[in-house]
């Protein structure tokens, strides 16, 4: 495996568990709350902040590495609410806004 660059600081970590108040998928409150991968290492992903949300133990542990919507419809979360709660997060954490005309 190519050597991948991770830039997820402490900091980023911090304020990713603070604005998800719990498990991003189940919402389960922490504290032991790890970070997971929506597109895992092993499927080229990184640990960056709009690669990580924060998961609990059994959520982490069942998704391993299987594809985020696919994991997310058999375990029949909300999938959509996830997606869109996600990108207003890393948004709202990152300074980045969408340009005028794709709003």
């Amino acid at each position: 495996m190519a050597a991948q660059n991770h830039d997820l600081t402490d900091q980023q970590w911090t304020a990713l568990q603070d604005a998800w108040g719990g498990c991003a998928y189940c919402a389960a409150p922490g504290p032991g709350l790890q970070k997971d991968c929506m597109q895992p290492i092993s499927r080229g992903g990184r640990y960056t902040i709009d690669n990580v949300v924060p998961a609990c133990r059994s959520c982490n542990a069942s998704k391993c590495n299987s594809e985020l919507t696919t994991w997310m419809r058999r375990k029949k979360y909300n999938e959509r609410l996830f997606l869109e709660r996600h990108v207003l997060i890393v948004r709202d954490l990152t300074g980045v806004r969408p340009p005028p005309e794709s709003l």
